[in-house]
């Protein structure tokens, strides 16, 4: 059997808790062996050690490293380490970091593979230029990215026309579902369903909770047996407690949790509802893998039809999209899915006939190894 070749996957920050897609797609991978490189570590996904690379290994001195290497992407006593690997590309997640990888992959002599998610393709110049370092870097070396990179994979057809309006060359773009493993998201009809409706997501305004309450006053009001369960953190959270606080009956706020806990959430609850917006900056969902995730448990959604949603989510087959923002419609789809049982089954059968069609991760990946290998034809 041929060996696996070495590649390199990089984000800035291994591994922040949200992002267990990067680590189950280079996971799944076949025949390309995947080690991780970043800036630094952060408390959320384990990487085995001998895996990760980073240039912050801890104190004054890694400090001193991460700002040097931001500053001019090279550090190379890593790069030596690296070089030992052999990798045959880089593939770096998000269009910042994919900035930051250049002057490795420079280094390096390998292609850079960069896939956009999300903000990183849809955020407004103008809300760039005022943002952390990482964004401002990105705008600064945009440009030498287009230019540069070998491929660009977006997440969704929506993230695919965002990077062609900022001046991305089409030839080098492909649309690329990043998938999910069914096998690992399936639902045990052994456990009966709850009237809860659940939210899984960062509590920032993207990502819409905010409207979610409001619809559930609405619907507490007419089914005051109904929960709502929120996992998840961030910067809103105690805000969104307290407005939950003042306006709702029966719910829980969990904080973060295990993907093994949240699969649980996703076998009990009726209703799955994570209504993200486009934002003032010009964030917006890139397609969102827990729509996908909320599927293959079987589990109805009930969303805004922004940004690259419609494509994770089948309205009127998987789910229920109600027009950006309008509280009232999402009230009602989520009124809809609790009161109709049928119309629950339905979805539950088609999501997940939806997820192991198009979103298959073993499928996914094959397809993303033949996108790796094209890079050397």
């Amino acid at each position: 059997m041929e060996a696996r070749r070495s590649i390199l996957i990089y984000r800035d920050h291994l591994l922040p808790p949200s992002e267990t897609f990067i680590r189950a797609q280079a996971e799944g991978l076949v025949t390309y062996r995947p080690y991780y490189m970043g800036s630094r570590l952060v408390q959320g996904i384990e990487i085995e050690e001998e895996a990760r690379f980073v240039v912050n290994r801890g104190g004054a001195l890694g400090r001193f490293k991460e700002i040097g290497f931001k500053l001019t992407g090279l550090n190379w006593g890593l790069a030596r380490e690296l070089r030992k690997l052999q990798p045959q590309l880089i593939h770096a997640h998000f269009g910042t970091d994919a900035a930051l990888a250049l002057p490795l992959a420079d280094q390096l002599r390998v292609p850079l593979i960069s896939t956009f998610h999300g903000y990183d393709a849809t955020t407004r110049d103008e809300y760039a230029k005022k943002s952390y370092y990482t964004h401002r870097n990105y705008l600064k070396k945009r440009s030498r990215l287009q230019q540069e990179g070998a491929l660009f994979i977006a997440v969704s057809d929506f993230i695919r026309r965002k990077l062609m309006d900022q001046g991305y060359p089409a030839h080098k773009i492909v649309k690329h579902y990043t998938g999910i493993d069914p096998a690992r998201f399936c639902p045990d009809p052994a456990i009966q369903r709850k009237p809860i409706v659940l939210f899984v997501g960062r509590l920032v305004e993207v990502k819409g909770c905010n409207y979610l309450l409001q619809a559930m006053k609405t619907v507490q009001e007419q089914l005051p047996h109904v929960q709502l369960v929120v996992i998840g953190d961030g910067p809103l959270r105690s805000e969104l407690e307290q407005t939950a606080k003042q306006s709702l009956r029966d719910y829980q706020f969990l904080g973060l949790q295990s993907p093994a806990e949240i699969k649980r959430w996703m076998n009990q609850a009726q209703v799955f509802c994570a209504p993200s917006v486009s934002v003032e900056s010009g964030a917006e969902e890139g397609l969102g893998t827990v729509f996908l995730e909320a599927s293959a448990m079987g589990l109805p959604v009930a969303s805004f039809a922004t940004g690259g949603i419609p494509e994770a989510v089948k309205h009127g087959e998987t789910g229920l999209l109600a027009p950006e923002k309008d509280i009232k419609a999402l009230s009602e789809n989520i009124l809809s899915m609790l009161t109709n049982e049928l119309q629950r089954k339905r979805f539950s059968e088609q999501g997940r006939q939806w997820v192991s069609e198009q979103f298959d991760l073993l499928r996914q990946n094959r397809k993303l190894e033949e996108i790796y290998q094209s890079v050397f034809l």
